[in-house]
């Protein structure tokens, strides 16, 4: 099924444009179509809080990732600070998502 999102006012893709992609599309109603596209980030969010991998076939990966403590600076005043260890959300885009990226970046050109 192909989505068309020429219509979309803003470079960014929001939860409320998803929503409305599959009120028109699918012919799901707004409140369905909110609640599957709430369910769906809410699911990923709370895997990856949960410290699990979140794999998407053909789209991507997302990874936590343990960031080791280290030493910063401030760059207003050049003081050393210390930077806390940290987990991080990695993406890891597919090879078939990078490759529509790429076709589609030739057929613009």
């Amino acid at each position: 099924m192909e989505f068309s999102v020429e219509s979309l006012e803003t470079p960014a893709l929001t939860k409320a444009q998803l929503s409305d992609l599959l009120f028109e599309q699918i012919g799901l109603n707004k409140r369905e179509s909110k609640d599957m596209i709430d369910a769906f980030f809410d699911l990923i969010a709370s895997s990856l809080v949960d410290g699990t991998d979140v794999k998407i076939s053909g789209f991507g990966n997302f990874q936590i990732r343990t960031k080791a403590p280290r030493p910063g600076r401030n760059p207003r005043t050049g003081e050393a600070i210390p930077i806390q260890a940290r987990r991080v959300v990695t993406f890891h885009a597919s090879h078939k998502l990078k490759e529509q990226i790429q076709d589609e970046g030739k057929t613009e050109s």
